[in-house]
């Protein structure tokens, strides 16, 4: 697992849960996405979980729907655990221990009608990113929808300078990780035969990419 010096790292709050700024910043622009595309019922996987801000507030804002989240990190898994032990839900499961870079993990659980993965992408290899993709479009059932925010390059472009700087920051602590191109992860979705349904402008340059299973 990757240790890297991030400008909004999420840091220990209170016992077991932990906060991030930006878990913070996103999650209403995020939330209002979500409402215009989710289902409303059926199974909710989200990758990568974190801190679990997103997850916990989600469950509550569309409890038609029963959310899954999951995280390889036991710190991770914790802050989700306390913070869902805060205010119980039916409709949220306890965290998986799940690694979305590994192959393999999209057949060993049942489909999912929608993912959701925010600010990962950026963090990973490109060759994890391949698996990554390709696992999900595999772990949605038909018709699912596939919800990804994060910070892109746009046409192999950085576009703002806040960008450049975080990027170069990335590439710094690992050469192999650093920005992806939005149309290279839209075309790589496609292959594995999800279709692009919106394109969402999102705050401080975000995007946010919504594609489904025919």
């Amino acid at each position: 697992m990757r240790r890297l010096s991030l400008p909004d790292s999420a840091a220990p709050t209170e016992g077991a849960i932990r906060h991030a700024p930006s878990a913070a910043r996103n999650l209403e622009p995020i939330a209002a996405v979500l409402a215009r595309h989710l289902p409303p019922r059926g199974r909710v996987l989200e990758l990568a979980s974190g801190t679990g801000q997103h997850i916990t507030e989600f469950a509550a804002r569309f409890p038609g729907l029963h959310w899954q989240p999951s995280d390889p990190d036991p710190a991770a898994r914790a802050s989700i655990t306390a913070r869902a032990a805060q205010a119980p839900r039916d409709n949220l499961a306890p965290p998986l221990a799940l690694n979305a870079c590994q192959p393999g993990w999209a057949t060993t659980l049942d489909p999912f009608d929608a993912i959701c993965l925010t600010n990962l992408l950026h963090l990973i290899s490109q060759p994890e990113t391949d698996i990554l993709l390709a696992e999900t479009a595999v772990a949605l059932a038909p018709g699912g929808r596939f919800c990804l925010y994060g910070p892109f390059r746009r046409g192999g472009a950085l576009v703002t300078e806040g960008d450049r700087a975080f990027d170069a920051s990335l590439r710094a602590q690992d050469p192999a990780i650093g920005y992806k191109d939005i149309d290279s992860v839209a075309a790589t979705l496609a292959r594995h035969g999800l279709t692009e349904i919106a394109r969402t402008e999102m705050p401080a340059g975000n995007l946010m990419l919504i594609t489904a299973r025919a």
